[in-house]
């Protein structure tokens, strides 16, 4: 049993772009911990290839970039958030340029310099600022800068949230959040934190799936540890897939950017050959989830592993000085992409719901707060267009910390919080059963409520699923925790959540699909669950 008590005024479990950003705007009056599963660049902000939606160009306007979300939302998108967020790009943008970040420039016609826009898939207009095709790690680096620049924050590597902290565990009736246990990954034990305030910003939760492009981080912790202090999550249906992901086992989340199609690669079967034209006219340049469904429909039909991605018919130098990055990083794994197809997958890609909050991050329990990607703001719709996401992380990072900051005190609590207790389980020798049933989740996700859904597939997965739960409950109160078994616990409430969700949405919207319901209802409704100890 651990007597560690860590106090702060605010606890902001995650430290990608949303906690940063958090924490960097409470800096100057409050002390704030900041919780980081692993090093601090080991999160999905790191590696986000592409940029940040913002309108910089004169030629663009709010309007337009409202509209573009709401279409590829597809009827989901809530009007008051995509207005808030859209409205506060251009403030984002002028804070993380004070900060240091180094965007692209160009030279305009006149001479002066000015930033360089890209254009990507669901918008009008070039609005994409960005560092190369690295913007995520760029913006990492200077917050994490930053970050460690400001003495009020107190920065945690290696340490994963077990649970939160609520009044109402306590016997008090004011229910409200005060902290959480902590699991040191260096020590073992559960530490408790105390504070006022409570940010998750832990991320979406993609490793529920087999294949994804996501870090190891992304196992959904802050929405199953919400779920289970009782806030609601909406939208747990829309997982976004990237139609190709490197299919290898060294490979892990390697992406093979959508750029090799538009050069005329072309997506073929195991014995070479094309199947797109089977699909849509467009072929390769068909939209994302139309090609990602085409690939998912060729593997289940042939039960392939995988299918390949051949621009070998182009002329070696034009690939090599293209696509240098891709073509090394396959070389380094025996695929020399000038002569031979590249095996790829779909991989899950961005959780488009999560933790269900208003305009300034509050979730349904007084004090706890939850930014980017854990959270449902109703921005993302039934899915997520390009380069929105950063946005969003930041828009509302800084929504919440001026929610914080215009907070009156709450009276102290004089009530005790007793440490964990770990005096009554043992060591396991039984770990097998985690890494089983960790293979077993992420298969029956994948193979079920993957990219196609029907209804025979949806009730398979929440058997199993049920069946996992209380075989990891049951594991989790006899045994010390761990790591993988935190991980696989909000997982499995992760995919529970999800299942849930697809069997209620009985229609085919934005990113799902099912054979069972392939029209769109006339009616566009958000799926919410509402968990047994709310309110």
């Amino acid at each position: 049993m651990s007597h560690i008590v860590h106090h702060h005024d605010v606890l902001v479990i995650g430290s990608g772009a949303a906690g940063m950003t958090l924490a960097l705007q409470l800096s100057d009056h409050y002390q704030v911990a900041m919780l980081s599963k692993d090093i601090v660049s080991e999160g999905s902000t790191y590696y986000a290839q592409g940029g940040v939606a913002a309108v910089l160009d004169k030629y663009d306007s709010i309007e337009s970039h409202i509209q573009d979300t709401l279409v590829a939302g597809a009827g989901l998108c809530h009007l008051d958030t995509v207005t808030y967020t859209v409205e506060q790009s251009s403030k984002v943008i002028s804070w993380l340029v004070e900060l240091g970040v180094q965007f692209d420039m160009e030279t305009q016609p006149d001479g002066s310099e000015d930033f360089h826009l890209t254009k990507e898939g669901g918008h009008s207009h070039r609005r994409i600022i960005h560092a190369a095709d690295a913007t995520g790690r760029e913006i990492a680096v200077k917050l994490q800068e930053q970050v460690q620049a400001r003495p009020n924050i107190e920065v945690l590597e290696r340490y994963v949230a077990v649970d939160l902290i609520t009044t109402d565990r306590l016997g008090l009736s004011d229910k409200r959040c005060i902290g959480a246990y902590v699991m040191n990954l260096e020590t073992q034990e559960v530490e408790l934190f105390r504070a006022d305030h409570v940010v998750l910003a832990t991320g979406g939760a993609s490793k529920v799936y087999l294949y994804t492009s996501n870090p190891d981080t992304a196992s959904g912790d802050g929405i199953a540890m919400a779920w289970r202090a009782g806030c609601r999550v909406g939208n747990m249906e829309f997982n976004q897939f990237h139609p190709t992901c490197l299919y290898h086992p060294e490979a892990k989340s390697f992406l093979i950017t959508e750029a090799l199609r538009g050069e005329g690669a072309r997506l073929v079967l195991p014995d070479g050959t094309p199947f797109m034209k089977k699909f849509d006219d467009r072929e390769e340049l068909a939209p994302r989830d139309i090609v990602a469904r085409a690939i998912d429909h060729e593997m289940k039909r042939l039960g392939c592993d995988c299918v390949y991605l051949d621009i070998s018919h182009k002329d070696s130098g034009f690939i090599t000085s293209h696509f240098p990055t891709i073509y090394a990083r396959c070389l380094e794994l025996g695929i020399d992409i000038t002569t031979s197809p590249i095996p790829i997958v779909p991989a899950a890609h961005y959780t488009c719901g999560g933790i269900v909050t208003d305009l300034n991050g509050r979730t349904d329990i007084p004090n706890l707060y939850a930014v980017g990607e854990s959270s449902f703001t109703g921005l993302h719709g039934a899915n997520r267009m390009a380069s929105n996401s950063l946005l969003e992380c930041m828009v509302f990072a800084v929504a919440a910390a001026r929610h914080i900051q215009a907070q009156q005190e709450a009276p102290a609590l004089s009530i005790g919080i007793p440490a964990w207790d770990d005096t009554q389980v043992t060591d396991s020798d039984e770990d097998v059963i985690i890494s089983h049933n960790w293979d077993e989740l992420r298969r029956f996700m994948w193979d079920y409520v993957g990219i196609v859904r029907t209804n025979k597939r949806l009730q398979r997965a929440r058997r199993r699923v049920q069946l996992l739960t209380q075989e990891v409950t049951e594991y989790y109160s006899n045994y010390k925790i761990s790591n993988d078994l935190l991980e696989l616990r909000n997982l499995i409430t992760v995919a529970d959540l999800i299942i849930q969700s697809a069997i209620q949405r009985r229609e085919s919207r934005g990113l799902h699909y099912t054979l069972d319901y392939p029209r769109l209802s006339p009616v566009a409704r958000d799926t919410i669950l509402v968990p047994p100890n709310y309110g």
